[in-house]
């Protein structure tokens, strides 16, 4: 192996480590959710990480029917865990398939005209819902920093020492370190509260014994996938989102990598995530989407390369054939999960914010779309029984805080925004008249 190859595989190992957290935790917070034995969890985990590799190199490889051609990365989205633990709980595990298999379809079909309405999606729109991704995310942590619900041992001293520590840990890595250590600051708090934590006896290494090295994908692992028109509209809902956050990921790095995004361009990007979602579905894995960290990390390096990200999906595919890589990834106890979750959907409300600093609030509607959205998405997640009387078969749509949040911000940017206002046409013609009369 050369010194560029070298490079290129040590740089892809970057990409890897920056993502790797955020591609473990999703398995990890729905398999847990859906009380999945740990074999089912080992294997979950192991074939989302194929899976990111998969959909990242089905991504950077551009061609005529699919792929952008960027150095972008692909994971797990956190968009649809709480949809997916909402489905699974309500329809079984095989309707999350179903409605992920169908919500891909959707997208490979949508692909071509979706590029045309991005326009339609401005950073209100798009900063309300991330911000509200991530405020309905911060419970699920939060549970998950005092051992997870349900648990025995809910809100004890261990716990709550390991979440606060791992918290404390990823602050003082971002803190004082800086380049590549700070952005695994993240997977340095799980390994090291999750080392911690073995120390103490929480944590049991007789399953990762029991785990083989080497294992074959199984195509519909947890059986026949199901249809429910309920779960599936959620999950297009949460397609949609994942496409509008795409595309921030996507004009940022044409940005920096001085490239002009046409429609076309953009077509085969939401293509290629189409065709990710359906495998994902197919064997049991998740929705995938761009994952904003790595964009960061092509600023940091300043290597802007396709086969360093190619590396990367290799190195990804390798270790989704490794149960006992997965296996290690389970032992992470909820504690540690909940203490770097809070950082990591933290971050998320951070960047809606950021994305919201964005909107020009003197036009008229715009902070009632973001007062209202987010009104919604937070006020559905606390109370979530509001909508229990409504027919089951729309009732997922609701109670889902991410899906009722996203939902309102568009519909009042349409309302403010697409639909004409007679008032202000009529405001504007008058302006115009008076125009007209002073230049005469």
């Amino acid at each position: 192996m050369n010194n560029t190859s070298i490079k290129t595989f040590s740089i892809g190992l970057q990409h890897v480590l920056a993502m790797y957290a955020g591609a473990i935790i999703v398995p990890l917070i729905v398999g847990g959710a859906l009380n999945l034995t740990f074999e089912q969890l080992t294997y979950l985990v192991s074939i989302d990480l194929l899976a990111c590799g998969v959909a990242t190199l089905l991504q950077v490889w551009k061609n005529r029917f699919f792929g952008i051609g960027l150095p972008v990365m692909l994971g797990c989205t956190f968009t649809a865990v709480g949809p997916m633990i909402a489905i699974g709980s309500q329809h079984g595990i095989s309707s999350i398939y179903g409605s992920i298999i169908v919500s891909g379809i959707f997208v490979v079909l949508i692909s071509k005209y979706f590029s045309k309405l991005v326009r339609y999606f401005p950073p209100v729109v798009t900063g309300s819902v991330v911000t509200i991704i991530g405020l309905t995310l911060i419970p699920v942590a939060i549970n998950d920093m005092a051992g997870g619900q349900g648990s025995p041992d809910f809100g004890s001293a261990n716990n709550l020492t390991l979440a606060f520590g791992v918290l404390a840990f990823i602050l003082l890595v971002n803190k004082f370190a800086s380049g590549f250590l700070r952005a695994i600051s993240i997977l340095l708090g799980l390994v090291a509260g999750t080392i911690i934590a073995s120390l103490i006896g929480m944590v049991d290494f007789a399953e990762v014994g029991n785990a083989s090295w080497f294992h074959t994908i199984k195509p519909f692992y947890f059986g026949v996938p199901t249809f429910e028109i309920s779960a599936i509209l959620t999950m297009i809902l949460v397609a949609i989102v994942s496409l509008i956050e795409s595309t921030g990921v996507y004009l940022a790095l044409g940005d920096i990598t001085d490239r002009e995004l046409t429609e076309e361009d953009l077509s085969k990007g939401y293509r290629a995530e189409g065709l990710a979602i359906v495998l994902g579905g197919i064997f049991n894995a998740f929705p995938y989407t761009t994952y904003s960290q790595n964009v960061g990390l092509i600023q940091l390096t300043g290597v802007k390369s396709k086969n360093v990200i190619f590396a990367a999906g290799g190195i990804l595919i390798v270790l989704g054939f490794l149960p006992k890589v997965a296996a290690i990834t389970t032992l992470i106890p909820t504690a540690v999960l909940g203490g770097a979750s809070v950082a990591m959907f933290g971050m998320v409300v951070a960047y809606g914010i950021k994305m919201l600093s964005q909107v020009n609030f003197e036009v008229e509607g715009n902070l009632l779309i973001v007062a209202c959205a987010v009104g919604m998405g937070l006020g559905v997640t606390v109370v979530p029984e509001i909508f229990a009387n409504l027919p089951e078969s729309i009732r997922i749509l609701t109670e889902s805080g991410i899906v009722a949040g996203s939902l309102t911000a568009i519909i009042l940017n349409i309302l403010f925004h697409v639909i004409p206002n007679p008032k202000s046409k009529q405001k504007q013609q008058n302006q115009t008249k008076v125009t007209h009369q002073k230049a005469s």
